[in-house]
């Protein structure tokens, strides 16, 4: 019902900053919350912050914790995740989904997913 394209990901050095979007279309709702997962070749999908639709509640996965901020526009359908002093190991394919109105962090719980967007940060 709801799609959802990622945008803004590319390659940047150590220490930059990049700003993911996720922008949603077709019948949205105001009863789900937005995650944003990670996945680097050999290892398991990531969970890394998730925003409910009033923006009033937000979680973070312990390794971006006080370095990525996620938001959200309700008027633009679009979710953020702004990415400030960024590591080698945060490269990945970065995926924004939406799923049950409380914040989970296990992937499984999100039942509908963009197509992800490449985070490439060289040391």
């Amino acid at each position: 019902q709801v799609q959802l394209v990622e945008s803004g990901g590319g390659l940047v050095q150590a220490g930059d900053s990049l700003r993911l979007s996720c922008a949603a279309s077709g019948r949205t709702f105001s009863d789900y919350s937005t995650g944003w997962f990670r996945q680097a070749p050999g290892k398991e999908r990531e969970f890394v912050a998730a925003i409910t639709w009033s923006g009033l509640s937000k979680r973070y996965g312990d390794s971006v914790k006080g370095r990525f901020t996620i938001s959200r526009d309700s008027a633009k359908n679009t979710v953020y995740l702004q990415m400030n002093n960024l590591k080698p190991e945060d490269t990945a394919v970065y995926y924004c989904a939406t799923g049950y109105a409380i914040i989970h962090t296990e992937a499984a719980t999100y039942n509908n997913w963009g197509r992800g967007t490449q985070v490439t940060v060289s040391s």
